[in-house]
């Protein structure tokens, strides 16, 4: 899909560089704090916090950044730059009551920053302060803040003082961007709906529903589903989850949702938008989701969505963007504390749940990871969890367990699923990894059909095979094929090297397993095999090296065997018996290796 030029204009106009650096800092961090510490005699006593601060700051532990830029801030009250990392820090870590203040400050000493005034409008319009709120967002400036964010939040600043026609006409000028058309009446829906002027909210929300062209959000069935059941339409409500039943990343949560709509009633069912406080949370929604789709927005996309946070707490899916754009950041801890504070009842707490556990995996907690997946698995049948269970038990050295979860996931899975041979695939490096080849040469096989060959089957199987001496001209062709569906995956050439090697030409497993490296220069089995590969070539030194190279590489995969590699450079022994092969067979599938080659 094309981008609009308003949305090509948007990411080139709103970055703010909070988390990288401050805004305006002219220096690099690093160089400024070294010419400066060089004379901390003659600083205030503060410049202690400052640098604590900067420390904080790069190391992404923003809530102390914030608090030591505070302290450094009481000795130098009038600085702007200090100010406006305070408020832009304190935002994006939800103390935007605090971040009013140091806005309010800053803009006084002549911060030209749009976003103060956003901040100081939110602060305003969460103590419903609604005319103050108008004032605040009306002194922004600058083409994106006037016909895009500003619009957004004064209308719902209007429909807090009851003003229903004000806050539609607020909403004109994003009407008149053909991109922000379903954004226009969605927000119209809502305002609509909020005044209970049900006949035009129905009117908004079905240009959405009708139109196919129009993105469908998943918060945009929740409020159109509940205004259907609410205004006695539950069949039509029913109806519009199911059509978009089958979006697969997002399985769980439309389950919940259908579910969750099939058991309301109009007496039941209660108005999602109850306030201003929660429609201008939307607005801010609509505006980081907007903004995240170009990697030049996530600073400002992390604040917004911390200000919608701010204003509907309960708002599980402004917390599963916020986490989202947390994980972008690596910083796993935080976006666990979002997915912990969204409800057990809300449509998204079990996907949440799950995104924590694989945060747990990246943060190299697997038991952690599985115990939070085993409890899921108790009250789901999930092929996913089942799925990822079964690779943080096969990561923690588990395989035989793994199978049992990567079964479940197969049964769980449809057949016409054209994801099911990666559930085959994973079962297979378990059943190997389990000592039962027999059972895994089965799985890699089924999986080699099923994903059409793709090169990661190829490459497994055809690697097994060439490592057992069985198969070998058909082992020979499946690497071949994967190496021409990926050449420049360093997994892959290796495989290719090593058969060569196995065939016994040297030079060309030499050539290939050097490309291997290349790509993949921390893989300690590769230069293992590359040692091997200039050995047999008479390279001995260079082979010395490689192995030397493999022993000081953490061994990830606990593949490599070190006593082996030692005695190899002592002892100077490598053995490699060439497999037997069909010549003919073998010179046709290498000139099938890419030409580039």
């Amino acid at each position: 899909m094309k981008m609009s030029r308003f949305k090509y204009v948007l990411m080139l106009s709103v970055g703010l560089c909070l988390f990288n650096s401050c805004v305006n800092h002219k220096n690099d961090v690093f160089m400024a704090t070294q010419k400066e510490l060089s004379s901390t005699s003659n600083q205030p006593h503060s410049y202690g916090a400052y640098i604590a601060g900067r420390v904080a700051h790069l190391r992404s532990d923003f809530n102390n950044a914030a608090d030591y830029y505070i302290q450094a801030l009481n000795k130098d009250p009038n600085n702007i730059e200090l100010l406006n990392s305070i408020y832009l820090i304190l935002t994006s870590q939800g103390r935007v009551s605090e971040a009013a203040v140091y806005a309010q400050k800053a803009i006084e000493l002549g911060d030209k920053n749009n976003f103060a005034y956003i901040i100081i409008a939110a602060n305003q319009i969460k103590n419903a302060q609604y005319d103050l709120a108008q004032k605040s967002v009306q002194k922004t400036n600058g083409v994106i803040y006037k016909n895009f964010i500003s619009p957004l939040v004064l209308a719902w600043t209007y429909a807090g003082e009851n003003h229903k026609e004000k806050a539609i006409e607020a909403l004109d000028i994003i009407k008149k961007e053909p991109s922000l058309k379903a954004m226009y009446h969605f927000q119209a829906g809502m305002i609509y709906d909020y005044f209970g002027d049900d006949k035009n909210a129905l009117k908004n929300y079905e240009v959405i529903v009708n139109e196919e062209k129009l993105e469908m959000s998943f918060r945009g069935l929740q409020l159109i589903s509940n205004f259907y059941v609410r205004n006695n339409q539950k069949t039509k409500a029913v109806g519009l989850v199911k059509k978009y039943s089958d979006d697969r990343a997002l399985a769980d949560m439309m389950k919940r949702l259908l579910n969750s709509v099939a058991f309301q009633t109009s007496n039941t069912a209660e108005k999602l938008i109850s306030s201003p406080q929660i429609g201008v949370a939307e607005a801010f929604f609509s505006i980081a989701a907007t903004l995240r789709q170009g990697e030049s927005g996530i600073d400002l996309a992390h604040m917004f969505i911390s200000l919608a946070v701010f204003e509907n707490p309960d708002y599980d899916l402004a917390r599963l963007l916020l986490a989202d754009i947390l994980e972008s950041r690596e910083m796993f801890v935080e976006a666990n504390a979002q997915y912990d504070a969204i409800d057990k009842n809300k449509e998204s707490y079990y996907t949440a749940q799950l995104r924590k556990a694989n945060n747990l995996v990246q943060m190299n907690d697997y038991e952690g990871a599985e115990l939070l997946m085993k409890s899921l698995a108790l009250e789901s049948n999930n092929p996913q969890l089942f799925l990822d269970l079964g690779d943080v038990l096969r990561l923690n050295g588990n395989p035989k367990e793994a199978i049992v979860y990567y079964t479940k996931a197969i049964e769980a899975t449809s057949n016409k699923n054209q994801g099911k041979w990666v559930l085959y695939y994973a079962r297979g490096i378990s059943y190997e990894q389990n000592n039962q080849w027999d059972l895994a040469e089965q799985d890699f096989q089924t999986a080699l059909v099923l994903s059409q060959r793709h090169y990661a089957v190829l490459n497994y199987l055809g690697y097994s095979w060439i490592t057992r001496g069985v198969n070998t001209e058909q082992a020979f062709s499946m690497l071949v094929d994967a190496y021409n569906q990926a050449p420049q995956d360093g997994n892959i050439a290796d495989s290719l090297g090593w058969a060569f090697y196995r065939l016994g030409k040297y030079d060309y497993a030499v050539f290939y397993l050097e490309k291997a490296t290349e790509a993949e220069a921390s893989n300690p089995i590769i230069s293992d095999h590359l040692g091997d590969a200039y050995w047999m070539n008479g390279r001995k030194n260079e082979a010395r090296f490689q192995w030397n190279h493999a022993l000081i590489m953490k061994d990830e995969e606990n593949k490599l065997n070190p006593d082996a590699i030692k005695a190899k450079i002592q002892t100077g022994e490598v053995f490699n018996t060439p497999l037997k092969y069909d010549a003919k067979t073998i010179q046709e599938t290498m000139d099938l290796i890419s030409t580039e080659d």
